[in-house]
């Protein structure tokens, strides 16, 4: 485990835990189903008695202590796991690379010198290192799904709703979900056991649909690996039905996606900004002054068109039906990509991650295998409340994953 210093200062190059770390970890209850387990937090859930920092430095120094724990801490606590530590996040949750300009970007261990992705970089980053069991994020377009993809691990967004996320900072409420880590298939089956709230809803899994035109969005290493994966588990899986999920294309439901996202990250963080007029990062600094400018006539515009969106999708996974996609359209890029380069792979990434967030359904990622030595997610998205479902199957999936694939050849 990297070192994790106790000022507030900026946290070392390649550290995955915040400056402002806990001082010493939080034991849970000696017995539960998660005892014995050691699990990092994002630093946007509150822990009792510590400042929440949302990735920016002021916002820490102008939020006072919580109160008490975030929902989703008192349960893992109250399971048995032992917290060891905060994570670093992106600035205010609202990107997905995994870079902090502040404190800096979580290395990527299992792929040296590329993005860990983001926004939860450090749980993801931390995880991977193995660091912890296991570690606490957030998705609100993709802030586990992209990470857990780009650093080989097993990672969920929750059906919208089914975590508490009383006690975490508010980005998008309208896509913002709890979600998390894992290295291993049953550890990342036991967490959902105890976050996951409300009744499931069960089915046997009869139908996989391919989403073609998802695929088509994505490097063709990572749609051949994907391929490759689903013919593998072949014996496990329903046989597999091509179909273009979005009539009018991807880039219509990632508008959608954005000007929502937009609108509400305004309304959690505007006046924070304007009062505190916090120093922001590249990329951050802009997609913030965007978001002021978005009106409410265009989010409840986009609004109605996300209704028309969510039915649509829902109507193609009922209960025992199943999306499968590629996690990201491309394997995690390097550090420093240049600016323009960043907007488009942004682009590239939101057209895949807009589905699960438009529909409200959950989605897992696979670590299905390795590309010219990067790791490669596959997706699947579930019907609602079929959490569940998607957490048993990846454990029976777990056997074919970490195929590694050169370009043009698979090497099993």
């Amino acid at each position: 485990m990297n070192a994790r210093p106790q000022s507030n200062n900026k946290a070392r190059p390649g550290a995955f835990f915040v400056p402002h770390d806990l001082v010493a970890p939080i034991p849970g209850k000696a017995a539960g189903p998660l005892a014995g387990l050691t699990v990092a937090v994002k630093d946007m859930y509150d822990i009792a008695g510590t400042r929440t920092g949302a990735g920016n430095p002021t916002w820490l120094a102008t939020h006072e202590p919580a109160p008490r724990h975030a929902a989703v801490i008192e349960k893992i606590l109250v399971a048995g796991a032992t917290i060891t530590g905060k994570t670093i996040c992106e600035e205010l949750l609202y990107s997905v690379t995994g870079i902090n300009v502040h404190y800096g970007t979580p290395a990527n261990v299992r792929a040296p010198g590329r993005m860990p992705g983001g926004s939860s970089s450090g749980s993801a980053a931390a995880t991977a290192a193995g660091a912890c069991d296991f570690a606490l994020g957030s998705d609100t377009g993709g802030s586990v799904r992209i990470p857990a993809s780009f650093c080989g691990l097993y990672g969920i967004r929750p059906t919208h709703g089914r975590v508490d996320l009383s006690g975490a900072v508010a980005m998008a409420p309208t896509f913002d979900v709890a979600g998390w880590f894992a290295a291993t298939p049953g550890v990342f089956r036991r967490v959902g056991s105890v976050l996951l709230g409300g009744e499931p809803i069960d089915a046997k899994l009869d139908r996989l649909v391919v989403a073609t035109d998802a695929f088509a969005e994505a490097d063709a290493e990572v749609t051949g690996l994907g391929r490759e994966f689903l013919a593998r588990a072949a014996a496990v899986l329903p046989p597999p039905r091509e179909q273009n999920l979005a009539p009018d294309g991807l880039d219509g439901w990632r508008e959608i996606v954005r000007v929502i996202q937009a609108y509400e990250a305004w309304q959690s963080f505007g006046a924070f900004i304007t009062a505190a007029k916090p120093q922001l990062g590249p990329g951050i600094r802009e997609r913030i002054a965007s978001a002021a400018t978005v009106t409410v006539q265009e989010a409840d515009a986009a609004r109605v068109a996300m209704a028309e969106a969510r039915a649509h999708i829902r109507a193609l996974v009922p209960p025992g039906a199943v999306l499968v996609l590629p996690t990201a359209p491309c394997v995690a890029p390097p550090v420093n990509l240049p600016a323009d380069a960043l907007e488009e792979f942004r682009a590239r990434v939101m057209r895949l991650t807009c589905i699960s967030g438009l529909s409200g359904l959950p989605q897992i990622t696979l670590p299905a295998g390795v590309v010219d030595g990067c790791p490669v997610g596959l997706s699947l998205i579930g019907w609602a409340s079929g959490d569940e479902a998607l957490l048993d199957l990846a454990c029976e999936l777990a056997r074919y994953c970490g195929v590694v694939r050169a370009i043009g050849q698979a090497v099993r």
